[in-house]
């Protein structure tokens, strides 16, 4: 199985998509093989040398992951890792999507991860994208994006909620309407209160909604508060400082005003209705069994 890379810098760094893409081979995506750190490191672009920067935090967490998931699906490890790796990794949105730095943290850092996280049983090998992919798909982005857009304010805990449903990471992440605060704390919610369970109901949900939120404004009816772009600053800026991250206790993320609890229960109680209409592949037959028994 791939290994962790013998040689690990003290920074992060960049890896261009074009000198990525020479590294992710067949034995990689097997898990058979390891990447050449060396050349790999050749090829990478160093970041300025900064606490906020350095790696050893960043793979000590994923070590932590791997560890103590190794007994259960690795999918699990989601909801656990993606607030810890945002508030260890602490990044403005510009620099989150910067695709090369999640290249290098993808093969120069744990692509060993990658392999365990995604690794298809079926199929024998690991997607490329989760390599090299969009922020939706990419093993680490999915998980940073995912901790910064289902957060509230300091509060990770929705994030843990969110990403224990692998339909809100595959599907729901990747929609523009994920971006406006309420509506991300309400699809929480469903899952929360157990309206949605499974990952077609959020598949078809994330789906529905984001139709809707063509013709319906949801910032309209369900307004959020203004947003302190000092409070993230000032967060980002702690890293500078070289903050420890606690691995067991759930992290406290930047000192933002959460969404306003109105708009919040506004768009739940919408989203309940529109669910009740929206079709699932098999929730009919479930519902069926149900009333047999």
């Amino acid at each position: 199985m791939t290994d962790s890379p013998y040689h690990l810098p003290e920074h992060l760094a960049r890896l261009a998509d074009e000198d990525a893409a020479r590294f992710i081979t067949e034995g990689l995506l097997s898990g058979k093989d390891d990447v050449p750190t060396i050349a790999l490191n050749q090829a990478a672009e160093p970041l300025p040398e900064s606490p906020r920067w350095r790696l050893r935090a960043i793979r000590d967490l994923i070590d932590d992951a791997m560890r103590t998931y190794r007994d259960n699906k690795p999918t699990q490890a989601d909801a656990w890792l993606a607030p810890r790796l945002h508030s260890i990794l602490r990044l403005t949105r510009a620099e989150a999507a910067d695709p090369a730095l999640w290249n290098y943290l993808a093969l120069g850092v744990a692509p060993d991860f990658v392999v365990w996280r995604h690794l298809s049983e079926k199929k024998k090998t690991v997607n490329p994208r989760y390599f090299k992919g969009p922020y939706h798909k990419q093993a680490f982005a999915r998980l940073w994006w995912s901790a910064e857009l289902f957060r509230n304010g300091p509060d990770y805990e929705p994030v843990e909620t969110a990403c224990s449903n692998q339909d809100m990471l595959n599907t729901v992440l990747r929609l523009d309407v994920i971006d406006h605060r309420p509506t991300a704390q309400a699809l929480v919610r469903l899952l929360k209160r157990e309206i949605v369970r499974t990952g077609r109901d959020a598949n078809a949900l994330g789906k529905a909604v984001n139709a809707a939120g063509a013709t319906l404004m949801y910032d309209v009816i369900a307004p959020d508060v203004v947003r302190d772009a000092n409070a993230v600053q000032r967060w980002i800026s702690e890293g500078d400082e070289g903050l420890a991250v606690h691995h067991r206790s759930l992290p406290v993320g930047p000192a933002e005003e959460r969404a306003l609890e109105e708009s919040i229960e506004c768009l739940a109680d919408y989203f309940a209705e529109l669910f009740a209409d929206v079709p699932v592949r098999g929730k009919d037959e479930a519902a069926e069994e149900a009333g047999d028994d």
